[in-house]
C-alpha cells in the first residue's frame, strides 16, 4: 500500500502557469515551479517526470478548460442556430482575462516551437473546424467567421492589439453577421 498522496497536481500546475507568465515557458524549470508551490521538487517530478512534461500538461489543462467553456456555451445555444460557432463568437465578445495573456503568449511561444505540442493544437483546430462545419446552418459563413473570431483573440492574447469595449461589441455583431452569411463562389 503506497502513501497517501498530500499534493494536488493542481497547486502545481497552477504555479507552473504562474511561472510560465513570469518568465516564459522556455525559461520554466522544475526548481522554479516547486519553489513557486511552496513544495520539493521531488513532489514536481512525482507527476511530471521533466520540464517538457510538466508543459504539456499546462497545455492540455489550457486545452481542457477552453473545451470546457465553449461546451458549456455551446449547451446554452439552441441545437437549430449554428450552435458551435455562436458559442464561439459569445466566447470572444470579452476580451481575454488580464491574468490570462501573459500565460497565453509565453505558452504560443512553447506549442510552435514544440512539434508534439503542434500537433495537439491542429488537432484541437481540426475539430473546432469540423464541428463548425457540420453544425452551421451556412458552414461556409461560419467557417469565415471563426477565423475572425481567432484573428480577433490571437491580436489580443499576442498583445498586438487591443479593442475598446465599443470596438469589440460592433466587431462581435459584424461576425454574428459573417456567420449567417452564404458567400458566393
Amino acid at each position: 500500500m503506497g502513501r497517501k498522496r498530500l499534493i494536488d497536481q493542481t497547486l502545481i500546475l497552477d504555479a507552473a502557469e504562474r511561472v510560465v507568465a513570469r518568465d516564459g515557458a522556455a525559461h520554466l524549470t522544475l526548481d522554479a515551479v516547486a519553489r513557486e508551490a511552496g513544495v520539493g521538487k521531488a513532489t514536481v517530478l512525482y507527476d511530471f517526470k521533466s520540464k517538457q512534461a510538466l508543459i504539456e500538461a499546462v497545455v492540455d489543462r489550457a486545452f481542457a478548460a477552453d473545451k470546457a467553456h465553449h461546451a458549456a456555451l455551446e449547451a446554452e445555444a439552441r441545437p437549430d442556430d449554428s450552435p458551435t460557432i455562436r458559442s464561439r463568437i459569445r466566447g470572444a465578445a470579452e476580451a481575454p482575462p488580464e491574468d490570462f495573456r501573459p500565460v497565453a503568449l509565453n505558452l504560443s511561444a512553447a506549442l510552435i516551437l514544440d512539434p508534439g505540442l503542434r500537433a495537439k493544437m491542429q488537432a484541437n483546430q481540426a475539430e473546432v473546424i469540423d464541428r463548425i462545419l457540420q453544425t452551421s446552418k451556412a458552414p461556409r459563413g461560419a467557417l469565415l467567421a471563426y477565423l475572425a473570431v481567432e484573428g480577433l483573440k490571437f491580436l489580443e492574447i499576442l498583445d498586438f492589439h487591443r479593442f475598446n469595449d465599443a470596438d469589440r461589441s460592433r466587431i462581435i455583431t459584424e461576425i454574428e453577421w459573417l456567420a449567417e452569411t452564404d458567400p458566393a463562389p
